[in-house]
C-alpha cells in the first residue's frame, strides 16, 4: 500500500460532517414523534347520506361503525355493505392524506416512501 493510503473516516474527502449527523438524527426523532401521533389520531367519514359513518384510527383500525336504524333494510343488505365499504374506504384515505401531508412538511418535501 502506498505511503498516506486509506485513513479511516475520510469518504469522498471529509468524512460526515456533525452538524449533519445531528440534523439527521433530529429529523428521525421528529419522524418517529410524528408517526406517534399519527397514529393516535383519528378519521372519520360517511355514506349514504349519514346513514353509515365509520372512524379509523392513524393505524388503519377500524375503531368505531354507526349505522342509521334506517340504513338496515333486510331487503337490501348488500347496499348496507357498499356504504360500509365505502364509509371505511373514505376515512382510510382521509389517514393516509393527512399522514403524507404530516410528512412532506416535516421532511421539506423530499420523497422518502411514505
Amino acid at each position: 500500500m502506498a505511503k498516506g493510503g486509506f485513513r479511516g473516516g475520510s469518504y469522498g474527502g471529509g468524512g460526515m460532517n456533525m452538524n449533519k449527523l445531528r440534523q439527521a438524527q433530529k429529523l428521525q426523532a421528529d419522524m418517529q414523534k410524528l408517526q406517534t401521533e399519527i397514529e393516535d389520531q383519528t378519521f372519520s367519514a360517511s355514506s349514504g347520506g349519514g346513514a353509515v359513518k365509520a372512524t379509523v384510527n392513524g393505524k388503519h383500525e377500524l375503531t368505531a361503525l354507526e349505522l342509521d336504524p334506517g340504513a338496515v333494510d333486510p331487503e337490501d343488505v348488500e347496499m348496507l355493505g357498499d356504504m360500509v365499504i365505502a364509509a371505511v374506504n373514505e376515512a382510510m384515505r382521509k389517514a393516509d392524506e393527512s399522514a403524507n401531508d404530516r410528512m412532506m412538511k416535516l421532511t421539506g418535501g423530499l420523497n422518502l416512501g411514505f
